[in-house]
């Protein structure tokens, strides 16, 4: 599989002919949808997704379908079956029967204050191989070999992140979510998180923006 960070918590896959974007969202490439067979949505935040953006996009490639929570699918209710709505458990796979399996986890974003209401957001796991949890610290229900880690985010601590590699224990943690860092900061939370969870056994590494890498 082949994986390039877009930007923030925006990234590419392609595996078996088909190329899947998660979370194309407004500190993303503007053109990170370009080419892609599926767009992949955890919530309904700016950072997550540009509905408008989104929008042009469907208009602009017949071919392209979307998968998300039923709150953002219900945004795009007049593009019908072009916009499936996935919930914790579901499973479903990008073209075809011979394409690219996802299995969705998780229900709702991460607690940022408690006077600020929750909304929903799923996880994907994608060809069994690389997990992106969205804004939420989601256990996966099977082994993950490749977590997209957050690195910073107004509803997470650095040792919570450290806590979530731990327990998901990936072969590898690739730090995502970091729009809202300086460079000082990215650096100070990517030494934080891979003196704390790396090992022989993980790798853990933040990703260059447009930067192609082999996964699996």
């Amino acid at each position: 599989m082949e994986f390039t960070k877009l930007g923030h918590s925006c990234v590419r896959l392609r595996a078996k002919g088909v190329t899947l974007v998660i979370d194309p969202g407004a500190f993303s490439d503007p053109g990170a949808v370009d080419g892609a067979d599926a767009v992949l949505v955890t919530h309904e935040h700016f950072d997550h997704v540009v509905p408008d953006r989104l929008r042009a996009a469907l208009a602009a490639n017949p071919e392209l379908e979307v998968w998300t929570n039923p709150a953002v699918a219900a945004q795009f209710a007049d593009l019908g079956g072009r916009v499936h709505a996935v919930t914790h458990g579901d499973m479903f796979s990008v073209g075809g029967a011979q394409g690219v399996p996802v299995h969705v986890y998780g229900e709702k974003h991460a607690t940022i204050h408690r006077d600020i209401p929750l909304v929903d957001n799923v996880g994907f796991l994608v060809d069994g191989l690389v997990f992106h949890p969205g804004d939420a610290l989601t256990v996966p229900e099977e082994p993950v070999a490749t977590l997209l880690t957050p690195a910073a985010a107004p509803w997470l601590k650095v040792a919570e992140a450290v806590d979530y590699v731990r327990e998901v224990a990936p072969r590898e943690a690739l730090l995502i979510h970091d729009a809202v860092l300086s460079d000082a900061g990215r650096e100070i939370h990517t030494r934080l998180l891979t003196g704390l969870t790396e090992s022989p056994d993980r790798a853990v590494a933040l990703p260059a923006d447009g930067t192609d890498r082999t996964l699996g």
